[in-house]
């Protein structure tokens, strides 16, 4: 797993990443769950991006994994969709809205 990288910092990080120019039409909110950590969720309105911890009450999409998962697929080790694929990640609701996240942050 990659060093040094934790969910709680990427939680907090991922505003600071995120390119407001790629969400000039977006308003959605993302809720991560994981099966071995505590959720949080991104809301994106307005090209600006909040992170917030627990549950929102009426997500866009949820993306259901566990942290190493995750943190694999935000550091670019694995690539989403072959996480997708091999049942190590599920999304609910608007499934098209996950094709976006790579866009909408830079690394």
């Amino acid at each position: 797993m990659t060093q040094n990288i934790t969910l709680e910092k990427v939680r907090i990080k991922l505003p600071q990443k995120f390119q407001p120019e790629q969400a000039s039409d977006l308003n959605a909110v993302f809720q991560f769950n994981f099966d071995d950590a505590e959720a949080f969720y991104l809301a994106i309105k307005d090209q600006s991006c909040t992170s917030h911890l627990g549950q929102h009450e009426d997500p866009d999409i949820t993306i259901i994994t566990n942290e190493e998962t995750f943190l694999r697929v935000i550091s670019g080790e694995q690539d989403g969709m072959s996480a997708f694929m091999k049942g190590q990640l599920r999304a609910e609701g608007n499934v098209m809205l996950a094709t976006r996240l790579g866009k909408l942050f830079n690394r």
